[in-house]
């Protein structure tokens, strides 16, 4: 009869045991099956691309080569000297990349300087873009800067960048522009990426924001005009880089919290008993069983 209640106690540790082995294993070997979320400051911002019968769609050439799209901020030189055309643009995207209005960096304001090229322009020296765009502007995104779609001649057919354009060059004018410097109280969750330039042809939207960014004095920092080379843009390239891991924005994480509030419970004296007694779940149960079962069998062999 011994044998038998000493079978039943070393089967309940077996099971106690199994309770901590599962209980103690790490987070990332319970849920390696679950990627984690990834948390960004702020929600992509999608606007479609203005249609042909939208408002705001301004013309399309003949061959499918390019549209164009109604921007406030495009002016055309007087005196009119020449073909000369272009666009100065900046872009804001999210830590995943994702295009964004910047709502969470409210108050933010980038500028570029422009200098005496662009002095007759009146949103240049400098061009100033102030966040958020949809709450600062009638025409917060005015271009389709980035990704291809089948059915578009440029863009992805969803708007990406806040730009000034220019018209009436001579072509062989030049564009200068300085680096982009960024002022307001959260300046330093935003990074300057890079620029991205094409000059004297027409923009190819077959490009990441990210990755085709370059440094400043890589870019070029402007171009000039030729006769038949009479284009040319830039985009700067802006990332939000304010999440560590979630954001007033989308709320704290109840795992952080659940994490933080565990270690204030096991700080105190009893801590470590705690702490033993929540990582053996049933532990108290399966005592109490293997004590009933053995008085049983003794009072049986009585």
């Amino acid at each position: 009869m011994s044998v038998i209640v000493a079978g039943c106690i070393v089967a309940v540790v077996a099971l106690a045991g199994a309770g901590v082995t599962a209980t103690e294993m790490p987070n990332s070997q319970q849920y390696a099956a679950t990627p984690p979320t990834e948390n960004v400051s702020e929600e992509a911002y999608e606007e479609p691309a203005p249609g042909p019968d939208d408002q705001y769609f301004e013309a399309a050439h003949p061959d499918g080569d390019w549209v164009s799209y109604v921007n406030p901020r495009d002016k055309y030189r007087s005196p009119y000297l020449g073909d000369g055309s272009g666009k100065i643009c900046v872009t804001l995207v999210n830590e995943e990349g994702e295009f964004v209005e910047g709502q969470s960096i409210p108050d933010t304001t980038v500028e570029v300087p422009t200098g005496d090229s662009l002095e007759w322009h009146t949103y240049a020296d400098p061009f100033t873009v102030e966040y958020p765009l949809t709450e600062n502007y009638e025409r917060p995104l005015d271009a389709d800067q980035f990704g291809t779609s089948p059915d578009l001649a440029q863009g992805d057919g969803y708007m990406d960048s806040h730009c000034m354009e220019i018209h009436g060059m001579p072509e062989d004018g030049t564009i200068e522009y300085g680096e982009a410097s960024l002022s307001g109280e959260h300046a330093d969750d935003v990074e300057v990426v890079g620029y991205i330039q094409q000059a004297n042809e027409g923009w190819d939207t077959d490009i990441d924001p990210i990755e085709d960014a370059e440094s400043y004095e890589e870019a070029g920092g402007g171009w000039t005009y030729y006769p038949d080379g009479s284009h040319g843009q830039v985009v700067v390239v802006l990332q939000l880089d304010g999440a560590d891991g979630g954001s007033d924005t989308n709320g704290s994480s109840d795992a952080n919290d659940g994490s933080e509030n565990s270690s204030d419970d096991s700080s105190g004296e009893n801590g470590s008993d705690d702490a033993a007694a929540e990582t053996i779940p049933g532990l108290g149960i399966l005592t109490a069983l293997a004590a009933l079962i053995a008085v049983s069998l003794l009072r049986l062999r009585r």
